[in-house]
């Protein structure tokens, strides 16, 4: 049938989903959401904790041992990513504000694993042109300016392991993706790479109409 096929998600329905999964968020991320909402606007950033949890579970299902954040904001999903990594595994977090990611950097302390954490203050494609080109990472997360996605797809996927998993957060911009009458740098940044990402022989996809829009890609 086509046409909505879906319902609406409320606070209630995420909150309803989020207490059903196995990592409930702690005090240590409760104090890193306040924060962040104390941020005021920037706070619309912050992922929530039904895509965080899902974060840790990919982290958990790939077992995670060398994992690249692009885009770290206040350091939630990089917590999440984090908390599922397989022993002694890293994760390389790219940023440019230092004041947003010394947020992170607290939580990270408070929640024990700020030694699996490497935050990288720098233009994100000056980190990862720097990274080892052999196929090491395990995880890949785009959360970032939405122009620089195709960029950082082209240096991260020859760095990815087959098997490996790279996502790609934000990738409907609230549904304004599919309505052709909306135009303008970052939808149309997000459209061209949503084409390079499908039209990718090095990669299968698949797109999930929640949160955001939020692509999966593995690397054959």
């Amino acid at each position: 049938m086509k046409g909505v096929r879906s319902f609406l998600v409320t606070d209630a329905v995420r909150d309803y989903s989020a207490a059903h999964s196995s990592w409930q968020p702690d005090h240590v991320v409760r104090r890193l959401q306040k924060r962040t909402r104390d941020l005021g606007g920037p706070a619309t950033m912050q992922i929530g904790d039904d895509q965080g949890q899902l974060l840790t579970m990919l982290t958990r299902l790939v077992g995670a041992w060398s994992a690249v954040e692009v885009g770290t904001f206040t350091g939630y999903s990089s917590l999440c990513i984090a908390r599922g990594l397989a022993e002694g595994g890293r994760l390389i977090c790219c940023d440019v504000s230092e004041e947003w990611t010394a947020i992170g950097s607290q939580a990270w302390e408070e929640a024990g694993v700020a030694d699996r954490i490497d935050l990288r203050i720098a233009p994100a494609l000056d980190t990862l042109q720097a990274l080892p080109p052999e196929p090491t990472i395990d995880l890949v997360f785009i959360d970032a300016d939405k122009g620089g996605y195709a960029d950082y797809w082209a240096e991260l996927v020859p760095r990815v392991r087959p098997g490996g998993l790279l996502l790609a957060d934000n990738v409907l911009w609230s549904g304004e993706i599919a309505d052709e009458e909306k135009a303008g740098d970052t939808v149309d940044a997000l459209r061209a790479f949503n084409d390079l990402v499908v039209a990718d022989s090095r990669v299968e996809t698949v797109v999930l109409t929640a949160f955001d829009g939020l692509t999966i890609a593995r690397r054959l």
